[in-house]
This record gives C-alpha cells, structure tokens and sequence, in this order.
C-alpha cells in the first residue's frame, strides 16, 4: 500500500453540496494547504435511532450518486486517490457506536438480520460506485463498535462487497477498540479512528502495533484529528470540549501524532478529521475551535509531514 497522505473532505454532505463552486473551491484550497494525495468521501446513511432497522441513504442528507460520480471523477483528474466511507448515522443524535440489538431474535423487537440486510444493501450500493469510478479503496464503515461482534454478519458483508467491488477492502474501527475486532483477516487494510491524547500515542501505538503483526495486514489511521479548542488535545476525540480557541494546542498535536507514528513503519498514512466543503473565512481561522486546520498552525505542520513522504 502506498503511504496515504489523506484528508477527509466533506463528510456528510448533504444533496446538492458536491456540485456547488465553494466546494470545488474548498478542494483546491486543501490540496495547496496541506499537500494531500488521497481523500475519504462519507456518504450518509440515516437510520431513526440506535435500535431501528432501516438506513436511508436517498432522502436530501445524502449526496446524489450523480454528483459523487462527478466529483470522484474531478478529483481523480487532479491525481487524488480516492476511497468511499458509507457510514450509518442515527437521526436522533446518538453516536452510531451505540447501534444495537438483542444477541438472540425476540418477536416483536428489532433484530440484527433485519440490520445487517438494510445495511448491506447501503455498503453495496455505494461498493458499485466505488467499481464504476475506480476509487482506489473501499472501507465498510465506521466506529461501528457494537455491531463489531457480530463476526458472522460482518464476514458475510465483507465477501458481498468483494463480489461487487474488485478494490482493496477496509473497515474504519474506533478509537481504542483495534484489538477487538476479531475479522481482521477478512479486509485487506485494517484502519481506526486515531484520535489519542497528546502524551499517550507510544502507549497506544504500541498496543496497535501487535495487532497488525497477528493479523500481517497493512494499517493506517482513517480518521485522526484535533480541534482547535483549549485542552482539545488532551482529548481529541470529544466534540464538546468548550473553552478558548488553541491553535497552536492543535498543531502540538499534529506534532505529536505524526512524531511518534513516523518511528511505527508499520503506520501507512492519515486521513486528517476533516476538511469542510465550505470554509470560513482566513481572516477568522484564530476564532474556529473546530477541527478544521485551514490557515491555521496545524496547517503548515501537516503540509510539511505529508512533503516529507
């Protein structure tokens, strides 16, 4: 696998927002800022709430599959590898790592086949996307923690996608839960969510580490990232961190991360959390605690990391 100097661009986005000038904009801005060569597309998919069995992936909080199609085919043109993300979000606001059912079928409660069906039809709607444009990677989800036991279910999905996609195959776990996942063997990259205080990378990146050696398959961090919020970086993973804007608190842990992953050579790249389609102004990059790194400190950083390799 060719190291992945990666960037998640507009996540999420909406119907209608990939076809938009600003968001074309957006990506040339983010190409020049940081020099990444690969991007992450996130279409979503919505359900009602943790426990409710069906994704919708055609109201008009998902891109159309016309302008993903174009757009895939315009970042290809500027010689961006890209990879598709479908992932599963709950309408009510609750994180999709919370997604559960009963471990046994109980009339009259939603059951996991009735899950699995609604979202392999998701995952494989987007996997023949991701063959008639040629993306370069398909990844099945994301931080999808307690669906993660359901080993069968997602061995099945797996082989589906292969019969649809011909790409290499993975799956995006959270934070924390590396060691957990027992399919590993099944996809061809293993990837996680990188979202690791400051001073604890050596300690989580040592625990990783013996997990890509048990299961030989490559690795690299399809999410990773830090807002630009005071204390953020201690922990980068919870949106709700309030406090001062922190610049130069973001661009440490950009430091960081990328310091002590550049002596794994196990680690195969990033994709940074994230890059909108629309940005705020640059005069205003000192007042966004977001995690976005437009004309911000951790923008030079992450600009010179990805030079370097």
């Amino acid at each position: 696998m060719n190291f992945i100097k990666g960037v998640t661009f507009a996540p999420f986005a909406c119907k209608g927002l990939l076809s938009k000038k600003e968001t074309k904009y957006s990506f040339e801005k983010m190409l020049a800022g940081t020099g990444a060569d690969f991007i992450i597309l996130v279409p979503n998919g919505l359900q009602d709430t943790p426990q409710s069995e069906q994704i919708d992936f055609t109201s008009d909080a998902t891109m159309s599959d016309e302008e993903l199609t174009s757009f895939i085919k315009y970042a290809k043109s500027k010689g961006v590898r890209v990879a598709l993300k479908p992932t599963a979000n709950c309408k009510n606001g609750t994180w999709r790592a919370h997604i559960n059912f009963f471990d046994e079928d109980v009339p009259c409660e939603p059951k996991w086949c009735n899950w699995f069906a609604s979202y392999t039809a998701f995952q494989l709607h987007y996997a023949a996307i991701a063959e008639q444009t040629g993306c370069d990677m398909f990844i099945a989800g994301c931080e999808m923690v307690q669906t993660e036991r359901r080993e069968h279910e997602w061995r099945k999905l797996i082989a589906d996608i292969r019969q649809v996609y011909s790409g290499p195959v993975s799956y995006n776990t959270d934070k924390y839960q590396e060691h957990n996942v027992k399919w590993w063997d099944c996809v061809d990259i293993i990837s996680s969510s990188g979202y690791y205080p400051i001073d604890d990378w050596e300690n989580q990146l040592d625990r990783i580490e013996k997990v890509v050696q048990k299961f030989n398959k490559p690795f690299f961090f399809a999410e990773c990232g830090c807002m630009s919020t005071k204390d953020s970086n201690k922990v980068p993973n919870d949106w709700s961190v309030k406090g001062d804007v922190d610049l130069n608190g973001q661009a440490d842990w950009y430091n960081a991360m990328f310091t002590a992953c550049s002596n794994r050579d196990w680690v195969g790249g990033f994709c940074l959390w994230d890059w909108g389609a629309k940005l705020y102004p640059e005069a205003k990059a000192d007042t966004d605690g977001r995690y976005g790194v437009y004309a911000k400190p951790a923008e030079k950083v992450i600009k010179e990391f990805y030079a370097g390799k």
